[in-house]
């Protein structure tokens, strides 16, 4: 919608008075981060195994010398030929985020049920720099939630993001951190998946700012415009 045109003055004190949202935004945010590192953990029992260019891996090798790791859910199903568009378009925002994580204790990978050479020849293609394992023949994508049989499609079952919804695809998204002891012992700290992943992506954090917005409300459903960023036709 067309917006006002006003004095400077105006604007001033309309801007300050979005800025005071702004800040109670700020302060209940801080505030949320601090009750979700308050969450109670769960140990984890399962031995998973990843293939990784390193080789097979364990959940625990993941984490390198580091204690805490975080996962994104990339959606990239065993015989799919190149990853979910939507996921690409978040995985732009993280790369070359792994030294920073690092430095805070971090270490950050991608995790996809497609094998390794086709997840590695598709970040080839995209050119990221992060780690990227795969969890084909576990049921790590299952346990973490974001896997789903073809009759839970169809029937709309099974629980996504807590709640019994379904997925309207076998592969769905999201983001789960773990936490690793001095025993080595991993426990499961906290997974976050739909619209609670939105907050990663600076992209749309930068839309939020602009005159249009996001401006999709006008298409025929959220992301009808999303390509992969090799391509968009100039």
């Amino acid at each position: 919608m067309p917006q006002d045109t006003v004095s400077r003055e105006a604007w001033r004190a309309a801007r300050m008075a979005l800025l005071e949202q702004e800040k109670e935004l700020t302060r209940a945010r801080d505030a949320l981060a601090e009750a979700r590192r308050a969450l109670p953990q769960v140990r984890i029992e399962t031995e998973y195994g990843f293939d990784t260019p390193r080789g097979r891996q364990s959940l625990a090798a993941l984490f390198g010398p580091h204690s805490q790791l975080v996962i994104y859910h990339f959606m990239f199903g065993p015989d799919w030929d190149e990853g979910c568009t939507t996921c690409s378009f978040w995985a732009d925002n993280f790369d070359g985020i792994a030294p920073h994580l690092a430095a805070r204790d971090v270490a950050f990978t991608m995790v996809s049920a497609a094998p390794l050479a086709r997840l590695l020849a598709y970040r080839d293609r995209m050119g990221w720099r992060f780690d990227w394992v795969s969890s084909q023949g576990t049921s790590f994508n299952r346990d973490m939630g974001v896997a789903f049989t073809p009759d839970e499609v169809a029937a709309r079952s099974g629980v996504y993001n807590y709640r019994d919804t379904g997925f309207p695809a076998t592969e769905a998204p999201g983001l789960s951190v773990f936490r690793k002891d001095a025993d080595g012992q991993v426990y499961h700290t906290y997974s976050v998946y739909g619209r609670g992943l939105d907050g990663l992506n600076g992209a749309y954090q930068i839309l939020d700012l602009v005159p249009k917005g996001r401006d999709e409300d006008a298409l025929p459903f959220t992301m009808a415009w999303l390509r992969r960023r090799d391509q968009y036709v100039a």
